[in-house]
């Protein structure tokens, strides 16, 4: 049974960081992607960054490049989001998900896999 669990979320003042983990149990192919989209309340679901081909690419929202950096570990088991210069806007539910037909794509509908997410507030 294929499981992801994150951790990581809290509330932060504008300007702070987090950093998101993920936990990935019973999948053993990650290659195509490991990814974390976000939603905020009446939004639709964002892709935020994708790191995939075992970790040698990743592609980023426009939004937080440069302020966001994704990362896996070594057994491609747990991915990691490391948000710094947090804004008001950044606030939402923060899911993992991973599993895709698709290499490296930022599409909700592309991923198999999915977190019960996180949940960032940023106040200014």
């Amino acid at each position: 049974q294929v499981q992801l669990v994150e951790s990581g979320g809290g509330s932060v003042q504008a300007g702070g960081s987090l950093k998101l983990s993920c936990a990935v149990f019973g999948l053993t192919y990650t290659w195509n992607g490991m990814v974390w989209f976000r939603q905020a309340p009446g939004k639709e679901r964002e892709g935020v960054a994708v790191i995939y081909y075992g970790g040698s690419s990743a592609a980023y929202a426009d939004s937080v490049k440069g302020r966001f950096t994704i990362s896996q570990d070594n057994g491609e088991t747990s991915v990691y989001l490391q948000m710094n210069d947090l804004k008001p806007e950044d606030t939402g539910m923060y899911y993992c998900a991973a599993d895709s037909r698709v290499p490296g794509t930022l599409m909700p509908d592309a991923y198999n896999y999915w977190g019960q997410g996180t949940q960032v507030t940023v106040s200014s």
